[in-house]
């Protein structure tokens, strides 16, 4: 029985326990961030929205793997009216869900099972379509670290199976790694990669992350609301609660928004597997044609691989969300791309023509320049009148140091100097090579004649 006909008789057989209301009826809140809930004693509470549940549909149908291989499901009867039932269903069916974690029923639980069945049930419909790319990969992922199953829905309120979110303070991908948390997993990231964006990569991080929170708390709800706010948030609610460690006991100690964490987590459970009953039909899907990967060990950018092999670059993008800026940096370590697999092998047949294509354009990074070492031929006006002052100051300098030197020069010249005469020389010899003339060395040596004696001290200034 295919799933039409599956909702539609599930509606038949609920009809005489519940109230049939159009879709946004029970769901009147008014804020679209946050929703209020009155206790048992009359105090009201307002509890905020995860950030993926105020997510626009049309930003979710923008996607490539939205555009390309979803669609409304046009045949579904009744989509537009949302039953309502009493309480007693909600509990049982919740109790059916087959879990390990707990799935509880509250006034909280029923408020968020409220929103994602009327306000967000489009939203419900794109995720039910979206969730047959990526829940085979949640499931493959927590598998591997044998942790429940159920928790593959925790993505729907992370991201609402959105692998290119972010939230407002950072948080990415499918399952909203904040920076430190996804290098701490193994995640790489820097301003060509950010793996938090890799479906496969970002579900074994995120499969680890929670396994570890279990190891630490012993308590999935507690491993769920410290996946939202971190663990250091969940260890002061247990001390200030004096050390309870049940979730719905720390749950007034707890953020706002992780207050709606584990209710919104119980909903996306409770919606994801009960859709038919409250008329939500999933986007028919066609799948994607199978992929493979290629190693590369030098730089590429995706715009070569597009071109060469005649592929759409979006759906380049859409295969390999990692890479923020369409380089895939094998030049740094072996890098994988992701290709449908019938593109798999043109890729490998062409890999010169497609390293080689407008390669100065597209990677254009230089690895080797030279310095220009010429004279500049002009400057600027400011530069003028700084180069004007400083030739001033500069000649100012220099004539005083001439200056200086000139009086230095004649103190040291008026001082006496002499030579001694050696064999040979001669008074007008003796003259020439001192600056002087025959006359001044008589006057100044008291020689009447031209003969000197070798050895004999001769003034000469």
């Amino acid at each position: 029985m295919n799933k039409k006909i599956l909702c539609l008789v599930a509606s038949m057989l609920f009809a005489g326990n519940c109230v049939m209301q159009a879709q946004n009826d029970n769901d009147n809140d008014g804020d679209d961030d946050e929703i209020t809930v009155t206790d048992n004693k009359g105090n009201e509470e307002v509890i905020e929205f995860p950030e993926a549940m105020t997510y626009d549909l049309d930003s979710l149908m923008n996607l490539y793997m939205s555009k390309t291989y979803l669609k409304e499901d046009n045949d579904c009867h009744m989509k537009d009216i949302n039953p309502v039932f009493s309480k007693e269903v909600y509990v049982d069916r919740l109790s059916r869900i087959p879990t390990i974690i707990e799935m509880p029923y509250n006034e909280v639980v029923q408020k968020f099972i409220d929103r994602y069945s009327g306000r967000l049930r489009q939203s419900v419909s794109y995720m039910l379509g979206a969730s047959n790319f990526y829940i085979p990969i949640f499931e493959e992922a927590l598998e591997a670290y044998n942790i429940p199953l159920e928790l593959k829905y925790l993505p729907v309120i992370e991201s609402a199976l959105n692998p290119n979110a972010v939230s407002r303070v950072g948080a990415t991908g499918l399952w909203q790694f904040m920076l430190p948390t996804a290098k701490r997993y193994g995640l790489t990231i820097n301003s060509l990669v950010d793996e938090r964006r890799d479906p496969i990569k970002a579900s074994y991080a995120a499969a680890h992350y929670l396994s570890d929170l279990y190891k630490v708390f012993g308590d999935w709800n507690l491993v769920i609301a410290a996946y939202n706010c971190g663990p250091d948030q969940v260890n002061k609610a247990i001390h200030r609660s004096k050390g309870e460690k049940d979730y719905w006991q720390i749950y007034p100690y707890l953020p706002k928004e992780t207050r709606g964490y584990v209710p919104a987590f119980i909903a996306a459970n409770y919606i994801m597997t009960y859709y038919c009953d409250h008329n939500i039909c999933p986007m028919t899907t066609s799948l994607p044609a199978k992929t493979d990967t290629v190693v590369v060990n030098r730089d590429i950018h995706m715009e070569q691989i597009a071109a060469v092999c005649g592929m759409d670059i979006e759906q380049l993008k859409a295969l390999n969300p990692a890479y923020r800026r369409n380089v895939i940096p094998g030049n740094t370590e072996p890098s994988i791309i992701r290709l449908p697999q019938t593109e798999v092998g043109k890729f490998i047949d062409n890999q010169d023509s497609i390293y080689n294509y407008r390669t100065d354009e597209l990677l254009s990074k230089r690895t080797e320049v030279e310095v220009n070492d010429e004279q500049p031929t002009f400057v600027s006006r400011s530069s003028r009148h700084s180069s004007t002052r400083n030739s001033r100051t500069t000649r100012s300098s220099k004539s005083g140091k001439n200056s200086r030197s000139s009086k230095k020069s004649k103190k040291k010249n008026s001082r006496s100097a002499s030579i001694t005469v050696k064999s040979g020389m001669t008074l007008s010899e003796i003259a020439r090579k001192n600056g002087t003339t025959v006359k001044k060395l008589r006057k100044l040596n008291g020689i009447k004649g031209s003969n000197i004696r070798a050895g004999k001290k001769l003034k000469v200034k």
